[in-house]
């Protein structure tokens, strides 16, 4: 008996251990994980941000002009390690790195962590680019700084600790960089208190030397000569997710001088807080200041990007108010980057019309995978790839559900041009080839990782598909020079155009006085631009003819070696019917769908006819005056192999993961281009 009351005690005082030991260690993770909640005076401080250019080297005008307006090939969507999303899978590479690489100079992808005898792989860009912007997040720029930072109080935090990969959870590898990654996304739009200090004003300090330093490279890679090879943007991206569903957009200024603290998520907890920020303390607080703002791939944001305003629970002046405001800054949308297409997706019930085969192309979410269709609701969870679908993600039927908001708002809200751009998270912009892709991701340098099919981190925190994600594309500006002051000139009309990637020249004009035979005309460009409207504009009325008006559409095939032949030009219309339904409708205007070209996936060698340039002119057999339309043209090149069917088959047979025979997974692709859209209102 005395021994079982000895071994009762010793029971109890274990188990008093234990809740000690347990109840000391949740307030200690409570402590180390403190929160501290979004702050509106760090917003409003914002507002008195000084606007000023650092000092810099004078630009000299550019020597060369062209009146008819050239293609300028770029990138506006670019990570280097200052972003926590990047230096969490271990990117060591920064701006300067970045903007060199951009220029033709290789990249080795050396990580940190890597000893001198990892020997990493080397990106090569295909051509050096025209224009670059380093868009690193405004969210965590503060944080990132400060965690690497011997000297700061926050370097030995658990947050920090867990964030630079010091401490590990008994994971598998692939999911650690993702547990880096959550040590500082859990935070959401609250801050760390452990690490950013009272009222984050540790973090806000650092933050704005890492945007002094961005500043400071951008100037530095400018071409200040009247060459002008190179044109630098300053930059960022205001990085917002609400209900798993992406908002993010990158925020690009025209000139040197710029707010020198930046609103994030953090501070602008919402879009519209975000475009007063810009409105107020830039276009209206300085002369020299003007800005744009792109938003993002918009696949991923569950109808909430672009949620058309007749749905919203806005006043009529509020929502008028708003649309007004948005449409001022925001001119332009990717339609591709590194996370999928956002052009269009079928198996949408609220979408009338045929199938549209091409729409197929880049989906993060297998295109055979049956979805919910949101209907006129937003939805949630699209970072995670679940939940419904929303034709909301998608430009095409954003395009149109804008006008069907002017009719009543007065203001078209989503008058969106179009880019396409890379969001690479290793300081690699428009790597641009298939062949020899290293990923968009530090650790996807790892061929085994680039293509897996799932990454899944517990406690369902984040997920994943590294094999369904892509190169990237290209961004196109049709601008008289390559300065700053021109190219951001075109994107605020809209005359640009993205690619997934090759260097593709599309023109698309529209007109009531364009003559049938433009394409046989010597001075085409000429013509087109005297009597028509380019991409990004508006077609005047119609002066009483019931006719269509004239479309005309040409295409020049890139031009470099590993360029592809084209296949199809074709013009896509879209439009919302007088019972607030959406239609699109898809036109082969040249070239041929089954042109007999192919590609042998077992080498991936091209093979068939194709051309080196297209042209056509058009006009719409179902044009009605009185409805509104939005058309667009596409550019469709030869099958040819997708960046992941190079890799299977560059690997032994018995080493090749289950996604490389996934029947689900595409092994060819079509390249491809999209212009502007031209808008036509109905009378």
């Amino acid at each position: 008996m005395p021994m079982i009351k000895s071994t009762l005690k010793v029971l109890l005082w274990l188990i008093l251990l234990l809740i000690l030991t347990a109840t000391g260690l949740y307030l200690w993770l409570r402590w180390e994980f403190a929160r501290l909640e979004r702050n509106d005076a760090n917003y409003q401080a914002l507002f008195n941000a000084p606007v000023a250019a650092l000092p810099a080297q004078p630009v000299q005008p550019c020597r060369d002009h062209y009146p008819q307006r050239r293609a300028w090939f770029g990138a506006l969507h670019v990570h280097t390690a200052a972003s926590y999303d990047a230096t969490a899978f271990g990117v060591i590479a920064g701006a300067d790195e970045a903007y060199r690489f951009a220029r033709g100079e290789p990249l080795p992808l050396r990580l940190q962590g890597d000893g001198a005898e990892i020997q990493p792989p080397v990106a090569r860009i295909s051509s050096p680019l025209d224009f670059m912007a380093v868009t690193d997040h405004a969210e965590g720029l503060g944080e990132n700084r400060l965690c690497y930072d011997r000297s700061s109080d926050a370097y030995g935090r658990l947050v920090c600790r867990l964030y630079r990969g010091d401490l590990r959870l008994p994971l598998e590898e692939t999911a650690q960089p993702m547990v880096r990654l959550a040590s500082t996304a859990i935070f959401g739009q609250d801050r760390s208190a452990r690490v950013c200090g009272e009222d984050a004003q540790d973090c806000l300090r650092a933050a704005d030397l890492g945007w002094r330093d961005n500043q400071r490279a951008t100037e530095q890679w400018q071409d200040h000569s009247d060459d002008c090879n190179f044109t630098t943007f300053h930059a960022y991206e205001y990085s917002l997710a609400e209900e798993a569903s992406n908002l993010h957009r990158n925020v690009i200024f025209r000139s040197a001088t710029v707010p020198q603290s930046i609103a994030g998520a953090k501070e602008a907890r919402t879009p519209p807080m975000l475009w007063q920020w810009l409105a107020t303390t830039c276009r209206e607080g300085h002369p020299d200041c003007d800005v744009l703002a792109i938003p993002h791939n918009s696949n991923w944001s569950s109808g909430r990007m672009w949620l058309p305003y007749r749905y919203s629970n806005l006043s009529a002046a509020e929502a008028r108010a708003e649309a007004e405001l948005r449409a001022s800054l925001e001119p332009l949308a990717e339609i591709m980057q590194t996370k999928g297409d956002s052009e269009c997706r079928n198996g949408l019930a609220s979408v009338l019309g045929a199938p549209d085969e091409a729409c197929d192309f880049e989906k993060l979410r297998p295109a055979t995978a049956p979805v919910q269709d949101c209907g006129n609701t937003p939805g949630s969870g699209g970072m995670m790839l679940k939940g419904c679908v929303s034709r909301f993600n998608y430009l095409r039927h954003v395009l149109a559900e804008g006008q069907a908001d002017a009719a009543v708002l007065g203001v078209n809200p989503f008058k969106l041009g179009i880019i396409a751009d890379t969001d690479t998270h290793t300081a690699t912009p428009n790597a641009g080839q298939e062949a020899n892709w290293q990923g968009s991701h530090g650790h996807d340098r790892d061929v085994q990782h680039r293509l897996l099919s799932a990454v899944e981190v517990p406690g369902d925190i984040a997920t994943g598909s590294p094999v369904r994600y892509n190169p990237g594309g290209v961004a196109g500006i049709y601008a008289e020079q390559n300065s700053r002051a021109a190219l951001f000139d075109a994107m605020r009309r809209r005359e640009t155009f993205g690619t997934s990637g090759p260097r593709i020249r599309p023109r698309f004009f529209a007109g009531w006085e364009l003559p049938e035979d433009l394409c046989d005309n010597p001075d085409f460009l000429a013509t087109a631009y005297a009597r028509g409207v380019p991409m990004g504009g508006d077609l005047p009325p119609a002066h009483g003819t019931a006719a269509s008006p004239l479309f005309a559409l040409s295409a020049a095939a890139d031009p470099r070696p590993e360029g592809g032949l084209l296949q199809r030009l074709q013009i896509i219309k879209t439009w919302v019917d007088a019972e607030g339904r959406s239609h699109q409708a898809v036109f082969d205007v040249a070239g041929e769908a089954d042109n007999g070209a192919g590609v042998d996936p077992d080498t991936c060698e091209v093979f068939g006819p194709g051309s080196s340039q297209l042209c056509a002119t058009w006009r719409d057999p179902g044009f009605a005056p009185a409805q509104s339309a939005v058309y667009y043209a596409r550019v469709l090149q030869n099958p040819s192999c997708r960046w992941s069917r190079y890799d299977c088959i560059a690997l032994p047979v018995t080493e090749r993961p289950p996604s490389c025979s996934d029947p689900a997974l595409p092994v060819t692709q079509q390249e491809r281009a999209w212009t502007s859209p031209i808008w036509y209102r109905g009378r």
